[in-house]
């Protein structure tokens, strides 16, 4: 083995140092080369210690391009990227590796890793003796290894409009021209896809889990299912003590709704209230109580072009509950307004209309805010309907501006239009939402 630059230097000035005549210039000069040989390993290794820094911001910033990605082309993304850095992949010795099955720091193996490696031959660095730690194209090498780790975050996004999509409905959300519709300040989601033709709703985001087309400003498909979130409040309607349920006269011959089944003028009620059958206004209905459940079991509310509204400083839930036995319909009909403020506390904080989830039949709305008007502060729920929504919705008369709508299904028509948002979180509802993919973010 070679003797190194040191071990030649010692031999050689050993008789110098015994000749007690002065000798420095000799000795400089057997020095010089072991000098530079150190002054230039000292170079070389401030140089790959550059050379990392810059393939460590590199790797760092594809980790994060790979996981904002979070699709099939995050490794092509990720390679894009380091190339930008001066790192491409094959090119002088560069190796870029890219995965998506890497370890979380808190579990999981769903982090995205890029790992660059790059040999640097070495110059001065083998006159001290340094043989490297690799080859390229024959030469001896150091070489310079960086890796970053980063996960997909999220962001919190809330939903005016929610097909849930469970009966199976290939689209969620599509729309039939709807050339004047409006749900600017609304985000809207379908759990199957969203096809919007000819318009985009206005709306700010449209996502789908499955296809999102034309829907929203921003269009993401392949979103997370939303899980439906107000199931659960059933679980809060009163067991049935109904005998018989009384619809409204559909012949001349039949009889008339029973007195307690029509209603006209003020009504102070808290708490539950509960209807066997058919509910028809027959004059305009004012609510005063402070919060009332109205519960109707296998009937419909029908306005019969008058007004329901909340008064100032009161609330209201409607629900509708029952069997699904053929005939009966479960949902507000008739012209006229439903002017609702939901209950900002309590079981049903936030719910203006509900439809019991065991329901699945006779529980279709046509003409959504349409007939009747819908003048709502709060959330509709209708999980198993199929809805036409073809009207304006503006916020109570007394209510704050806060609406959202989660449905099977929904066809969005002309002029639909959703006014004034923004206010839910003091109307007292926890809008529809989800944890939607957003930039990555390094974990190492």
């Amino acid at each position: 083995m070679a003797a190194s630059p040191f071990a030649i230097l010692a031999r050689s000035i050993r008789p110098l140092l015994a000749n007690e005549k002065g000798n420095i210039l000799a000795m400089t000069a057997f020095a010089l080369p072991a000098l530079f040989a150190t002054f230039g390993l000292g170079f070389e290794t401030a140089n790959w210690y550059q050379v990392q820094r810059a393939m460590q911001n590199a790797a760092d910033s594809a980790a994060i391009a790979a996981a904002t990605n979070g699709e099939s082309s995050y490794a092509t993304e990720a390679k894009a990227v380091t190339k930008q850095y001066g790192f491409e992949h094959n090119v002088n010795g560069v190796t870029v590796t890219v995965s998506n099955t890497a370890p979380c720091p808190a579990g999981g193996t769903t982090c995205y890793s890029v790992t660059i490696t790059n040999p640097i031959k070495l110059v001065l660095a083998k006159l001290v003796g340094f043989s490297g730690d690799t080859t390229y194209n024959g030469s001896l090498a150091k070489l310079i290894t960086a890796k970053a780790t980063s996960e997909q975050g999220t962001e919190p996004r809330e939903y005016c409009v929610l097909a849930l999509a469970t009966s199976g409905a290939a689209q969620g959300i599509r729309t039939n021209g709807a050339p004047n519709a409006d749900l600017h300040g609304c985000d809207v989601m379908s759990n199957s896809d969203a096809v919007c033709n000819g318009h985009n709703l206005k709306a700010g985001h449209g996502d789908a889990h499955g296809s999102s087309s034309g829907c929203g400003t921003e269009q993401s498909s392949g979103m997370p299912e939303v899980t439906d979130g107000y199931a659960s409040l059933a679980s809060n309607i009163p067991a049935n003590t109904c005998s018989a349920y009384p619809q409204k006269p559909a012949k001349k011959k039949d009889d008339d709704l029973p007195s307690s089944n029509q209603l006209s003028g003020s009504y102070g009620w808290t708490g539950n209230q509960v209807f066997c059958g058919d509910v028809q206004l027959t004059g305009d209905v004012t609510l005063t109580g402070s919060s009332v459940a109205i519960i109707i079991r296998n009937g419909q509310l029908d306005l019969n072009g008058y007004t329901m509204r909340t008064a100032s400083g009161a609330a209201a839930t409607i629900i509708f509950s029952g069997d699904n036995t053929s005939g009966y319909t479960h949902a507000p009909t008739g012209s006229g307004t439903l002017d609702i403020k939901a209950p900002t506390s309590g079981a049903w904080s936030g719910v203006a209309l509900y439809q019991d989830p065991n329901l699945t039949s006779g529980v279709d709305i046509t003409e959504a805010g349409n007939s009747p008007t819908w003048d709502m502060t709060g959330l509709v729920y209708l999980p198993h309907s199929s809805v036409t929504f073809s009207g304006v919705i503006n916020k109570a008369t007394n209510g704050l501006s806060c609406f959202a709508m989660v449905v099977d299904n929904i066809t969005v028509n002309g002029t639909a239009t959703i006014f004034s948002q923004g206010q839910c979180d003091q109307a007292g509802l926890t809008m529809p939402s989800s944890n939607i993919p957003s930039r990555g973010k390094l974990v190492s």
